[in-house]
């Protein structure tokens, strides 16, 4: 798999799970990217972002 350095994440899933999926984050009231951040952040904590506040 390829890996650039472009910030996106490009993974192939089931399209009826990817519309689950989708709807589940939204009930959430969270954005995809909401929730893959949080979930990165959760599973590895000492990853750090560009982004993060020190």
């Amino acid at each position: 798999m390829a890996v650039g350095k472009s910030g996106r994440v490009v993974v192939e899933i089931d399209p009826e799970l990817k519309e689950q999926l989708h709807k589940a984050i939204k009930m959430q009231g969270k954005t995809l990217k909401e929730w893959f951040e949080e979930k990165v952040k959760q599973d590895f904590p000492n990853l750090k972002s560009s982004t993060d506040k020190e």
